[in-house]
């Protein structure tokens, strides 16, 4: 019987030791509570200051050129580490640096005694000239962001192709057989054309919806080549500014305005800002 109850006690006394070592080896729920803040932070700073490493990536943005505009959108996939390969679409206007916007002719003052002017003018423009551009390129990095306030450094060079859209440009003149205003372009009729380079011949723009109807398409190439500085806090947001020059060569003249000779090659130089994100794909 003696060796029956001491058997008892040393079982009892191998449970308690045992459910003794289990509590102390499990977690308490603030330990728990301490790894999962943890984890959160350690995911938080990879967002914030860890290699940009996602596969996918789109943003949109504008850029002002030295002879013009332009809006676009992109679309990138990351090849490797350093390489990401992007598709873009750009809309853009080209300007000559000799346009002169002039105000239109000053109406008659109203019932009410209030004085109108006509639509303003750029002085001896002939036609506007837009672009619609669709291209490939890469980005190659130079320069990692090291910490959250870092920025991510790219050299890039992209090309593709270019359709030019012509648009004839029309004033609102005084007609000279009749004394009256008529809406005109230039090339119309000689004896209309030396009304453009005459201001007191002209009473204001036609607007901008006139002459879409005689757009003419002249095709081309562009490329380009720059380098872009990403700012952005995280690494799934793109805030970035790009600075480059670009060339488009297009297969007919093109004449903006009508006291310079006409060209097929432009190159110019820019700045533009763009804003996305940046994701893995499923």
């Amino acid at each position: 019987m003696k060796r029956l109850y001491l058997s008892l006690l040393l079982v009892a006394m191998a449970g308690g030791l045992y459910a003794q070592t289990s509590n102390t080896d499990a977690p308490s729920k603030k330990q728990q509570r301490e790894e999962r803040k943890l984890k959160r932070i350690s995911l938080f700073k990879q967002l914030e200051e860890g290699e940009n490493l996602y596969q996918r990536e789109f943003s949109m943005g504008g850029r002002i050129n030295t002879d013009g505009w332009g809006g676009f959108f992109e679309l990138g996939w990351r090849k490797s580490r350093q390489q990401v390969t992007y598709f873009q679409f750009e809309f853009g206007e080209k300007k000559n640096p000799k346009e002169d916007k002039k105000p239109g002719a000053l109406k008659d003052i109203d019932q009410y005694g209030f004085i109108y002017s006509e639509k303003p003018y750029i002085y001896g423009k002939q036609n506007n000239f837009y672009q619609a551009k669709l291209g490939v390129g890469q980005q190659r990095l130079i320069g990692g962001k090291g910490n959250k306030n870092g920025v991510l450094v790219n050299a890039i060079y992209y090309g593709g192709l270019s359709v030019g859209l012509k648009k004839p440009y029309y004033l609102n003149i005084v007609d000279p057989n009749t004394e009256r205003g008529i809406q005109v372009k230039y090339g119309q009729d000689p004896l209309y054309d030396q009304a453009f380079l005459d201001r007191a011949s002209i009473i204001g723009g036609a607007g901008f919806g006139k002459g879409w109807g005689e757009v003419s398409v002249v095709p081309g190439l562009h490329a380009k080549t720059g380098l872009r500085f990403d700012w952005a806090r995280f690494n799934e947001v793109v805030s970035a500014l790009e600075v480059g020059v670009n060339a488009e060569y297009y297969m007919k003249d093109v004449n903006i305005m009508i006291d310079q000779d006409a060209k097929k090659f432009f190159f110019n130089a820019y700045i533009a800002l763009q804003f996305g994100k940046r994701w893995d794909k499923k």
